[in-house]
């Protein structure tokens, strides 16, 4: 398993105390703007690749209702032009107070993301051996990872624990939309029946995407904040924190887990 090319440069690197210099490989980073129906509404910074389903993701994730996306009319690069109809920009603007940096009270960012994701009321239920085995099985596809060390990923599982998708990239909120445009290419949205599971700590914004995808459950190997915590229970997502080694802290709807 070998890391796209797109995911990685190399850069030059002094290795200390021995003062070895040599060439290393790191995670690259680059801007993709987004646009909607031609005009620029957003820009992130990313690692290249699988940039149309990043786009379809975000949007999605924003509560709009993307058809499609692909490259720019005029080849623009790091662009990507999205389809949807229907869209108001001051929607999508006021949507971005979901941030968790933005410093608007977590009561008002509940009340956005509930306009946009129904409750998940699938009945779904996993055992908690698949549950703890999802982090490795993430990492052993974390091919970019392994070259650098420098990426996060996202990965949707099913209810066996089989990967359905992995998506990589400097950003864990573009790992997993990233995963959610595939989701929606493939046409398997709502997640219904699927699993999330993220690498590092679970932040209200992944929770946010999650919900808005109508994933069941969401597991990471880290720690989630309190609005995150919040945000589940709201929203009727099973939220698994701290997965590692056979054990799992279940901090909203644990019944999901057998």
């Amino acid at each position: 398993m070998e890391a796209p090319p797109y995911s990685a440069i190399e850069v030059d690197v002094v290795r200390l105390p021995d003062g070895v210099r040599e060439r290393d490989r790191v995670a690259a980073e680059e801007p993709l703007e987004i646009r909607i129906d031609g005009k620029p509404v957003a820009v992130t910074m990313r690692t290249p690749g699988h940039d149309e389903e990043l786009a379809l993701g975000f949007c999605i994730s924003e509560g709009l209702r993307p058809e499609r996306a692909s490259p720019t009319e005029d080849l623009a690069a790091n662009t990507v032009d999205v389809v949807a109809g229907g869209f108001d920009p001051e929607r999508l603007q006021r949507s971005f107070y979901t941030s968790s940096s933005c410093g608007v009270c977590g009561k008002g960012a509940l009340e956005a993301v509930s306009v946009e994701a129904p409750r998940v009321e699938s009945k779904m239920h996993v055992p908690l051996g698949v549950v703890a085995s999802l982090p490795d099985r993430l990492r052993e596809e974390q091919a970019a990872f392994a070259v650098t060390g420098g990426l996060h990923a996202g990965g949707l599982f099913d209810v066996r624990g089989s990967l359905l998708c992995v998506r990589e990239d400097v950003g864990r909120h573009n790992a997993l939309d990233k995963v959610v445009g595939w989701a929606f290419l493939e046409g398997v949205l709502p997640l219904a029946e699927s699993i999330l599971c993220v690498s590092g700590r679970l932040s209200f914004e992944l929770v946010q995407k999650a919900a808005v995808a109508g994933c069941p459950v969401l597991v990471a190997v880290g720690a989630p904040s309190s609005l995150a915590v919040e945000l589940a229970a709201d929203r009727g997502v099973t939220l698994c924190g701290f997965v590692r080694d056979g054990t799992a802290n279940v901090y909203t709807e644990p019944w999901r887990i057998v």
